[in-house]
């Protein structure tokens, strides 16, 4: 990934069309309002048709959940850190993540925008479907799992928000530390959001003896 100066302040001019570059911006709430009904509407339809209990329910969902860690984890450091020549290739890399690299602060484009969001997770939703069918003859497991991984990206969105707008709290210090890492000092490393789980099993968790030093990471904010 080839790296600019960041900018704390101001956004990325992404495309030259006012439309399209209205398109690659969004508010929280927004992707809030379409994901946490639908997700409750597929757990209550499929636990009605299907007459799944609880329990089975609760652990599918937070399986999913901890599934989403791993994606989120592979798809940073493999997708959205891809190293190509190719312009194409560039061009992807820099509309999906890099432009996050060079303005880390700008609001608007810290949760993915509604149109390429809901086309992701329909293209999820049909894979999860599809495998559900083929492994258990029921689309019902896959209604549930689907929530849940899309539960953990809520979760990741909003923490993802949260630590570049706002100080951490104390329980939660070592995912904001992590993540100013990767934007300020390691690029190449800590690349899981909201967990650290992956990065340690995979050797990719910055060093602990080297800490970014609070006053630095003040400055970052600012």
């Amino acid at each position: 990934m080839n790296y600019k100066p960041i900018n704390n302040k101001g956004q990325a001019r992404i495309f030259k069309n006012p439309l399209l570059e209205m398109l690659t911006k969004t508010r929280p709430w927004v992707i809030f309002l379409i994901y946490i009904p639908t997700n409750i509407t597929l757990v209550i339809y499929a636990s009605l048709q299907f007459d799944y209990g609880l329990k089975m329910i609760a652990v599918l969902f937070f399986l999913a959940m901890i599934c989403w860690t791993l994606f989120e984890y592979l798809v940073h450091r493999f997708l959205f850190h891809f190293e190509t020549n190719h312009t194409i290739g560039r061009r992807l890399v820099y509309i999906f993540h890099e432009n996050h690299h060079d303005f880390p602060r700008d609001k608007s484009r810290l949760f993915m925008p509604p149109v390429p969001s809901i086309l992701m997770s329909l293209i999820v939703f049909f894979l999860f479907y599809g495998l559900s069918l083929v492994f258990t003859g029921s689309g019902g497991y896959a209604m549930i799992f689907f929530s849940g991984f899309i539960s953990g990206y809520l979760v990741y969105v909003s923490l993802h928000y949260a630590i570049h707008s706002y100080t951490p709290p104390k329980y939660l210090k070592i995912l904001w530390r992590n993540h100013h890492l990767h934007h300020y000092k390691h690029p190449d490393k800590a690349f899981g959001v909201s967990s650290i789980l992956w990065d340690k099993l995979f050797g990719t968790l910055p060093q602990t003896h080297k800490p970014m030093e609070k006053r630095e990471l003040l400055e970052n904010l600012q």
